[in-house]
């Protein structure tokens, strides 16, 4: 089982990453990629440079139980490194196995974007783009609402400013914390609420994944002891899953 909140599984069929915006300073991937190349990892033996790992295509082929995957936690599916018909023997892995659910998110929504115009989103593909601060995050959300995919979200970690008013047409899902680790930056309450507020009344399923390293009284401690309550409530809405 992954320790992401709100997800199941993770695959990793590409590794390694490079940053493209503010949400990338502090990156987990990249100090969890250095470590397993210091233990000796199976597909870590550069690091946290870009590796395409095609014998991890068909793992998701062997596990029956219907199963929630985050795909390339430990990357970014649609950079630049990767061509765009390796993308396409993810998407098939993803056609190919229907009783999986599978979330695809991305910080490059434009190379996203140009993928999809020629080509179909699986039913059981959800997409997502990084929406962490206004200058970088709020232009992806556009992007994504161009694509046809069945269920699109928002993952507005780590939230590093307040986002203002933002779209939500077409959004069926918004995933928002603070980050964590000795260097994380803090997130203020309000932002937080902002966003509930806003997919509450656009009727968009709200996750509150963590306040991460900084409490809500400005606080640093360990992510355990400030927990995941939001104004007194733990908020882990997830869209339905089901193939039509």
């Amino acid at each position: 089982m992954s320790k992401i909140e709100w997800t199941e599984q993770t695959w990793n069929p590409v590794t390694g990453c490079t940053k493209v915006s503010p949400g990338c300073k502090h990156c987990y991937a990249e100090t969890m990629s250095r470590r397993l190349q210091a233990m000796g990892a199976t597909g870590y033996e550069n690091g946290f440079k870009v590796s395409l790992l095609p014998q991890r295509l068909e793992q998701p082929l062997s596990r029956k139980k219907p199963t929630m995957y985050f795909v390339n936690s430990m990357s970014d599916l649609f950079q630049d490194a990767v061509p765009f018909g390796f993308i396409e023997q993810v998407l098939t892995v993803i056609d190919d196995t229907p009783w999986h659910t599978y979330q695809i998110l991305t910080k490059r929504s434009a190379r996203m974007r140009k993928f999809f115009m020629t080509r179909s989103i699986p039913e059981n593909a959800w997409i997502g783009v990084s929406v962490e601060n206004r200058k970088y995050g709020i232009p992806r959300i556009s992007d994504l609402q161009a694509v046809a995919a069945r269920t699109r979200f928002l993952s507005a970690e780590p939230l590093l400013e307040n986002l203002g008013s933002i779209s939500l047409e077409g959004i069926h899902w918004l995933i928002t914390g603070g980050e964590s680790g000795i260097k994380a930056r803090p997130m203020k309450e309000e932002w937080a609420v902002s966003l509930r507020d806003q997919c509450e009344k656009a009727g968009v399923h709200f996750f509150f994944k963590q306040w991460g390293a900084w409490g809500k009284d400005g606080v640093k401690r360990s992510k355990k002891a400030n927990g995941r309550q939001l104004r007194g409530k733990t908020w882990d809405m997830i869209p339905a899953v089901g193939i039509t």
